[in-house]
C-alpha cells in the first residue's frame, strides 16, 4: 500500500535527513523548496543502523519459527460474539475510510511542498498474488460451505498483504522522502498510524471464521518472510527500483500470501481444541 501511494526509500533520517529538512525548511522560507531525489522514497539504512535491523528481523524470524515447531496442531482462536464482530467490521470500514483520507491529505502536501514529484511505480506482481490466494483459499475451505468459503477467500486475500504491510511500514515510517514542511514527523504519524489501524483491523477479521486455523506452516512462511527483510535490511533496505531489493520485494510478498494460505490448510483431523 505504501508502495503505491507515496512511496517511500534511500541513507537514516539521522544526520543525512536532518539536514535535508533543515534545507528544506531554509529554502522554502526563500519561497522555493528544492526539487526531491527522484528516487529517493525513502532513506535507505546504512553502516551499522543496517546491521542492527538485520539482526532484529533475524530474532523476529526466529521467534516465528520456533513457534511454528512448538505448534504440533492447528490452533483455533476463539469466536467473538456477535456484537463484537460488527464492532470490529465497523472499525474496519472506518479505519479503511480514514486511512484514504489521510493519504489524501498527505499527497496533497507533498503536492504542494515538491510540485513536480511524481511517486515511483514498482510492479511486483501482488494482484496476480492475489487472484490466486482469493481461489486457492475458497477450493481449501469448500466443506464449510459457500457462504464462509466465500468470506474465507476475501478476508483471507485481504489480510496477506496486511502480514507484509504492518512490519514492512514500521522499518520505513521514519525514513519517508521527501520531508513534508514544517514537520515532517507529524505528517509522517498522519500517513502511517491510519494504515497502522487498517492493517490490525484486517487482521482482526480472522477471528470470525471458523475456517481458520493458526498454522505451523503460517509461522514458517512468516518467518520466512523475516528473513528476506533481514536480507533485504544487510542491502540497507533499498527502494525496490534495482534488481536486488525488487527480487527481495518480489519474495518476501509472495511469502506472505503463502501464509495467508496455510492459515486454511489444515485439516480436521489434525485440529486441536487450544483456545486463546
Amino acid at each position: 500500500m505504501v508502495d503505491a501511494v507515496v512511496s517511500i526509500e534511500g541513507p537514516r533520517m539521522s544526520e543525512g535527513s536532518a539536514r535535508a529538512d533543515a534545507l528544506l525548511q531554509l529554502v522554502q522560507a526563500q519561497g522555493t523548496a528544492p526539487p526531491p531525489h527522484p528516487s529517493a522514497h525513502w532513506i535507505s539504512y546504512g553502516g551499522g543502523e543496517a546491521f542492527l535491523l538485520a539482526i532484529v528481523l533475524l530474532v523476529v524470524a526466529g521467534g516465528f519459527a520456533y513457534a511454528g515447531k512448538r505448534l504440533r496442531a492447528p490452533l483455533r482462536l476463539t469466536r467473538p460474539g456477535a456484537t463484537v464482530a460488527a464492532f470490529m467490521i465497523a472499525i474496519w470500514l472506518v479505519a479503511i475510510y480514514n486511512a484514504f483520507v489521510a493519504t489524501y491529505v498527505y499527497g496533497l502536501q507533498v503536492k504542494q511542498a515538491y510540485p513536480g514529484f511524481v511517486a515511483a511505480r514498482v510492479r511486483v506482481g501482488t494482484f496476480v498474488d492475489a487472484l490466486v490466494t482469493f481461489f486457492v483459499i475458497l477450493y481449501l475451505t469448500r466443506r464449510w460451505g459457500w457462504k464462509i468459503a466465500l468470506a474465507s477467500a476475501v478476508i483471507g486475500t485481504a489480510i496477506a498483504p496486511m502480514i507484509f504491510e504492518f512490519p514492512f511500514d514500521l522499518i520505513v515510517m521514519t525514513r519517508t522522502n521527501p520531508p513534508i514542511p514544517t514537520y515532517p514527523v507529524l505528517y509522517r504519524q498522519l500517513f502511517f498510524l491510519p494504515l497502522f489501524l487498517v492493517e490490525l483491523s484486517t487482521v482482526s477479521l480472522l477471528t470470525l471464521l471458523p475456517s481458520m486455523r493458526v498454522t505451523a506452516h503460517a509461522c514458517y512462511a512468516v518467518s520466512g518472510m523475516f528473513v528476506v527483510f533481514a536480507v533485504w535490511a544487510a542491502f540497507g533496505f533499498a527502494f525496490p527500483a534495482e534488481p536486488l531489493p525488487l527480487a527481495l520485494n518480489v519474495i518476501s510478498k509472495i511469502l506472505c500470501f503463502v501464509a495467508a494460505i496455510m492459515l486454511f490448510g489444515w485439516r480436521p483431523d489434525a485440529e486441536v481444541s487450544n483456545r486463546m
